[in-house]
């Protein structure tokens, strides 16, 4: 049987750093720029999939490539995703580029980076919750969320309901997706953008 012991080691903050964060991070660095602006929105469009298709080779597929229409789509969706709801679209990365302003285009591909970096975390998270909690018996399911949603750090337990393990031990992907979130908020494996 498998322990709730295993399972926190597995989701400690330095185990999924260690397991998933630090590359991309380490691919990040490694990627330089010749330059923080761009002048066309063509040549703003042409960094991003290099980019992109760059960190998903590095990181995601071990050396594959993407074609680089599916980088570009990827690449534009990302970053949109991660502008707030109102705050603008993907031509509002190009003229931050364009311009130089708030990071020019560092922050865009910063940005790229840590929403491939969410992603990879939540696949990760998600893969050790089946791997412990898929054979458990439902008792020892309940019992298991309900002592890691009690070790959680108070301010990522605060937005979980945690007098129901049940409902957690029945489907887990709420629980994780808010893990996740609660983990891009507080832990240091994440830039503040």
């Amino acid at each position: 049987m498998v322990s709730y012991d295993s399972l926190a080691r597995a989701l400690d903050e330095r185990e999924i750093a260690a397991r998933v964060a630090i590359k991309h991070d380490e691919a990040r660095a490694r990627y330089a720029l010749s330059r923080n602006r761009v002048s066309t929105y063509e040549e703003f469009t042409d960094q991003i999939t290099r980019y992109y298709d760059y960190h998903f080779a590095t990181c995601i597929a071990g050396g594959g490539r993407l074609s680089p229409a599916e980088a570009r789509s990827e690449a534009k969706q990302l970053l949109e995703s991660q502008l707030r709801r109102g705050e603008g679209d993907i031509v509002t990365w190009f003229v931050r580029a364009r311009d130089g302003v708030e990071g020019g285009l560092r922050v865009a591909l910063d940005a790229i980076c840590e929403a491939l970096k969410a992603k990879a975390v939540t696949a990760y998270v998600r893969d050790v919750f089946e791997s412990h909690l898929v054979p458990q018996a439902w008792e020892d399911r309940v019992e298991m969320i309900r002592q890691f949603v009690r070790n959680l750090d108070p301010s990522i337990r605060a937005s979980i309901r945690v007098d129901q393990p049940e409902r957690y031990a029945h489907d887990s992907v709420a629980l994780i997706d808010e893990y996740v979130r609660g983990l891009r908020r507080s832990s240091a494996m994440f830039r503040r953008l």
